[in-house]
């Protein structure tokens, strides 16, 4: 008894699909090889040095430093601190240093932390 035409094929199409694969994947490597990255430009708002008041320097340090740099540096007191919430990521809680710069508040959310700093640099 012959095969069915289907059963024949299939084999074919499946070995077709992946040649066609291999194929179209290396084109794509090609072609992103070859594209020229864009040159983006930082904005300069963010690396223009601010400078942190007292109760914010006990956290960042006194010097000035970027924007970029001074959230980083709050991100790294508050995990090496343990302060953003174990249930709620979103939520930092306040120890004596941020406290003050809480406005006495225990707990902020990330957002409104933002908010908070920027009132306390020049």
């Amino acid at each position: 008894m012959p095969q069915p035409v289907l059963s024949r094929v299939s084999p074919l199409l499946k070995n077709e699909k992946k040649r066609f694969t291999t194929e179209r994947g290396t084109a794509t490597t090609l072609s992103m090889a070859t594209k020229k990255k864009s040159s983006r430009k930082p904005n300069a708002a963010f690396l223009k040095p601010v400078q942190p008041d007292a109760k914010l320097a006990v956290i960042v340090g006194s010097k000035p430093l970027p924007r970029t740099e001074l959230t980083k540096k709050l991100w790294v007191y508050i995990k090496k601190n343990g302060l953003q919430d174990k249930k709620n990521k979103r939520m930092v809680n306040a120890d004596e240093a941020f406290k003050e710069i809480f406005k006495g508040k225990k707990q902020v959310n990330i957002f409104e932390l933002t908010k908070l700093v920027s009132t306390h640099v020049s």
